[in-house]
Formats: structure tokens, sequence, C-alpha cells
């Protein structure tokens, strides 16, 4: 019989080739698919969450895996409908999410695991949300460098894209790739389970795919790839033209006069062209003969680049509504969608804003040139070559808005005020709060080029703040609360607040101490990678899953069936002021888990409150 490893190779090889798949419902009698599938997401704080019915991962046996597939195998499979909530949207809306009970998520992390390595090879290389070893800083990047002289951005925005999504267009879809007809049912029924509301009443979903469930960003990147299909092979073709700009006929006019002057050594008038033409570009932006477009999208969010004319832009941005309300019923919102100059305005993708630089006075040290002549050592002399190298490239910025945000949260009457929620922490979590947000911030802005001045307004306020709220909390100044904690002849400010502990390292929690400046690279632009690290693990198997198959309760010591008990997080058993912790509590604060095995018996002490036997086993 075949490996799970063996056949999820297989169905990335035949994704790479565009061959369909066949006869993939049978996978799902797997069992070590559902142990590997538990293995990566109990870890998820979701998993303690309760959907529609009072089942989590608390609890967790082998006999929950070998009954789903028996319902499998028997074709009896039901899947439970979702508990629907709001969350709040950055624009201030709310944004519904669905919350599937524990057997569905284990059964859509499997689904997804083996759907994703047919359809990743199949994906376009300009996607990049909600997959694996892709990112923002990822799209971003591509735009960055490989954008250069783009005139146009076109912005992109679908109407409520996820809720949306056509049940019939996407199975046909999948239809198209996955032939096996068991497996297109049993993604239709999740798809039409329905969702019971906020006031408990059964809605049944008659489109969109489920915000929250765990395959829902791979059957919306499967839906979505046929856009991007329709962009890479019909518009790109057409709008693509030329292999360069021809040269500029002022451009060259003036070379020829700057060289003429040159040899008459009219130094005046040759510093006098110098200085027109660099005010002039060397290419014919408006070239008949040249036309480039590129795209790239993160999940519903698009975004073109196009050298052209204003109106083969609006052409294109036509032609996307078309395609989206003919092919996937989906609505392109013509107020939203945008058609942004590259040079004169700037354009939002990602929480950035992106232009173009347009400065022919902007000159930069571009490395070193040879340079008539030799040195005193005899070697060939060289200088500084200046160039317009940067002009035409791509710049990122920060928003004016981030900083807004920032104070409007974190202020009152336009002065920053302390922050009474968390006064009640120690003063090492309330540091380690501030600089969370802090680093958070700059992690994700730092390919910006005005990141020092947006991110450190944010400081200043984020530090005003900090310093408030702890003088507030010990009742005393604030130039107080910076003589105790800030830590002086430091490069970067820095405040920093120290736990001693005996015979234990002591607990550092720092606010500030790091540059604020641009990071070309972004996150991840080490080549770390932690899988090539000396402490690799033996084996791919997570320590639950070890812990479930073994079958040994770690309280009363039996063997057999163990059902895995798991806790929301460790912060639960340490809180301050609760009761005494039980022996079960103690072990996973000292061993730092979330979860122990324990017997049927022992699982309903511990949650009945009655377990007062021997101590834990290590």
């Amino acid at each position: 019989m075949q490996t799970a490893d063996v056949y999820l190779d297989i169905h990335r090889d035949r994704g790479a080739r565009g061959l369909p798949l066949e006869r993939v419902y049978r996978r799902l009698f797997d069992p070590a698919l559902y142990l590997r599938a538990y293995g990566r997401i109990y870890r998820n704080a979701g998993a303690m969450t309760k959907g529609t019915t009072k089942e989590t991962v608390d609890g967790m046996t082998l006999q929950k895996i070998h009954d789903t597939i028996d319902l499998l195998r028997a074709g009896r499979y039901r899947w439970t409908p979702v508990r629907r909530t709001e969350i709040p949207k950055a624009n201030g809306k709310m944004r519904p999410l669905g919350i599937p009970c524990w057997g569905d998520k284990l059964l859509q992390e499997v689904l997804r695991s083996l759907l994703e390595p047919y359809y990743e090879p199949r994906f376009s290389d300009h996607s990049y949300g909600f997959r694996p070893n892709r990112s923002c800083h990822a799209a971003l990047h591509e735009v960055v460098y490989r954008w250069r002289g783009t005139t146009w951005f076109i912005e992109g925005d679908i109407k409520g894209c996820f809720d949306n999504i056509d049940h019939e267009i996407l199975l046909r879809i999948i239809r198209r790739d996955i032939h096996d007809d068991r497996l297109l049912g049993l993604i239709d029924g999740m798809l039409r389970a329905g969702y019971l509301g906020t006031d408990w009443r059964y809605r049944d979903t008659t489109s969109g795919t489920p915000q929250g469930g765990i395959i829902s960003p791979l059957l919306s990147n499967i839906y979505l790839n046929e856009l991007d299909r329709f962009v890479e092979d019909t518009l790109i073709p057409q709008y693509t033209r030329g292999e360069a700009r021809r040269h500029s006929a002022e451009y060259r006019r003036i070379c020829h006069q700057l060289e003429e002057a040159w040899k008459n050594e009219d130094r005046e008038t040759a510093h006098h062209l110098l200085a027109e033409r660099r005010k002039l570009p060397s290419m014919d932006p408006c070239d008949p003969d040249y036309r480039r477009l590129r795209h790239v999208r993160y999940a519903d969010d698009f975004l073109l680049g196009f050298a052209g004319p204003a109106s083969e832009a609006r052409q294109i941005r036509d032609r996307l509504g078309e395609f989206l309300e003919r092919e996937l019923k989906l609505t392109l919102s013509v107020e939203k969608t945008l058609i942004t100059h590259a040079a004169d305005d700037r354009a939002r993708f990602l929480g950035y804003e992106i232009q173009v630089i347009r400065q022919g006075c902007l000159v930069t040290d571009d490395g070193l040139r040879t340079a008539p002549g030799v040195n005193s050592d005899g070697e060939p002399r060289v200088r500084k070559r200046k160039s317009r190298k940067r002009n035409g490239c791509i710049t990122l910025r920060v928003p004016r808005s981030v900083v807004s945000k920032y104070l409007k949260r974190y202020s009152r009457g336009g002065k920053v005020i302390h922050q009474k929620e968390i006064m009640d922490e120690t003063d090492y979590t309330i540091v380690q709060r501030f600089q969370s947000v802090l680093k958070g911030l700059y992690e994700y802005y730092c390919l910006a080029s005005n990141v020092a001045r947006r991110v450190g307004h944010v400081r200043w306020i984020l530090e005003t703040s900090l310093l408030k709220t702890l003088a507030s909390k010990h009742r005393c100044s604030v130039n107080r609360i910076d003589g105790t904690y800030r830590v002086p002849n430091q490069k970067y400010k820095t405040y920093r607040v120290v736990i001693t502990r005996s015979g234990k390292e002591p607990l550092v929690a720092t606010f500030g101490g790091m540059s604020l400046g641009k990071n070309p690279d972004g996150r991840g632009g080490n080549d770390f990678d932690p899988n090539l690290a000396w402490h690799r693990p033996a084996g791919t198997r997570s320590e639950a899953v070890m812990h479930l198959i073994y079958g040994k309760c770690v309280i009363c010591g039996c063997d057999g069936p163990v059902q895995m008990h798991h806790i929301r997080k460790l912060a639960d058993v340490n809180r301050p002021g609760r009761r005494p912790k039980e022996q079960w509590e103690r072990i996973m604060a000292a061993r730092r888990r979330k979860f122990i095995p324990v017997c049927k018996g022992c699982h309903e002490d511990i949650h009945a409150g009655r377990h007062d036997g021997p101590r834990l086993r290590q």
C-alpha cells in the first residue's frame, strides 16, 4: 500500500504536468492523513473554539479517526452547519466568520493536504495569498523589482468576493481537474451545509465559501485562478508589444550637441546641456509601439501595472469586469477599481502606497567606473559614476493613515494617554505588549522608503503611552519612570524591565532598542533553513500524535486508548489568584505543553474537578 508521502508526491507531479486526478476519495480512508492533520492544527487557537456542537480538540482519540473513516467509506458522512459570528473589518464594517466543529475541521485539513499539492504547481506565479512559502512581502517584492517603467496602476476590488463564489462554477472547475464524483459530492455537501447565525437559526448557504474554514482559502484560490489565467493568457499577450522603448529624439539631439561642446572644449555650454538632458527621459515614454502589462494578486486583492495610454488602461479594467461577471459571476466595483497614474498619484495595495519615481534631477552614486589614465600606484583610475538609475523605479511608502490610526487608538482629545485596561498587568507584561505592537508594525512596513519617519512617529506615540501607563500604575511622574527603566548609553532609545529568578536566567522585556530603517529584504531576508539546523526532529510526527499512538495515560499509567486533554493556553494554568494547581496542571506547565494523554476515566475526573490521584508520571 502506498504511504501518504508517496501519493501526495504523485498528486504534485500530476499537477505540474497538467494531468487530471482520479480516485482521490479512497485516499480519505488512510488514518495517517488524519494523524498528520491533527498534528498540524491542534496548536491553533481555534481548535478549542466550539462550533454548533460542544466538540473541540479536547478529548481527541484514535477512535474519532476510525469513526470518520467508516462514515466516509459508507458514504454517510454529513457536514455540520457552521456557527457564524462577525468580526470587525479595518473600514469599520463587519466580516462574517464561520466556525466549524472539530470533526469537520479535521476532515477539511485532510482534504486540503490532498488537494494543495496538486493545485500548487497549477496556480499562477503571480498569486501570493494563502499559499505556502509566499507572503505579502513576496508580492510587494515582485512589484518593486519587476514593474519598472509602469505608467498606470489598476487597483482591483471585487465586491464581497468570498461571499459570492458560485458553487456550481467552483465545482465545475474542480471537476475539470479531478475526475472523482464522490469527492465532488463531499465538497458540495460542505459548501451547502448551511450555518447558524447569532440568533441560532439555521440558514442555507447558496453561494460563497465559509470564511473561517480550513479549506476555504484553497477553494478561493482555485476559483480566482481563473482570473489569473485570463490575465496571463489573454490580456497580457494582447497588451504586450515591442522589445524595448525607442530612444527619445530630443534626448539624442542634446547628446549630439553635448558631444560637440566637449570637442570644442566649451565647458559652460556642456554643463548647461548636461542639466537640460537630465530633465529628459532617455527613452520615449509615449512610444506607440511599446506596451507592457503586469499583474499580481493576493487573495481577492489584485493590482495591474500598465505601460501605455490611459484609454487602453480603461479598456483593461472594463474587460476584467466583463470576465468576472460573465465567467465567475463576481462584480468588479467600478468606484473602487481605480486607475492611478503611477508618477502623479499613489496606488494602494496590501496596506502600502505604491508610486513610480519620476525625478529627472534625482542623481545617485552607481558604483565605480574606470577613468582615463593611472594613479600613483600604476593602477587604473576609478571614480564614482553618477546616474539616474532610480528614475522610473517603484517605491513603497507607509500611508499617513497608519499614523492617524495609532494616534486615535492611544489618544483622547488629541493627547496621548495611558492605557487603563492593562494597568493591572506586571511592568514586564506591559512593556512586552507595547514592544510587540511596535515590532509587528515595523516588520510589516520595513520595505517602505519612509518607514523610519512614519513608524518613528508611531514609536513616539507608543513610548509616551507606555510611560504614562507605568506612571499611572505606580502613581508617580513620567520623568521618574523614564529614569527608572531607560537604559543609558544605547544607540537607540531603550526601556527595559528585568525580573530576576533564582537559579534561572532573568526575564527581560525591552521597548525600543532597534533600528527603524528600511529593510529591502523584509521578513525572511536571510537564508536560514530550520530543517537543516542541528536540532532537526527525528521524525515528522508531532509529540501529540506520538502520545496518541503510544496510548499510555500519564496519570494512572494504564495502557490502552487515550484521550488527549487540551487547554486553550498555558496562561490559564499559571494565572495568578486561581486555586492551587493540580498535579496534571503542574506537569503541563513544567513541560510547556497544552496537552497531556490520559485515559477516559482520568479525563472525566479532570473535567469534573475530582482528580486527586497519584503524581503524574514523567
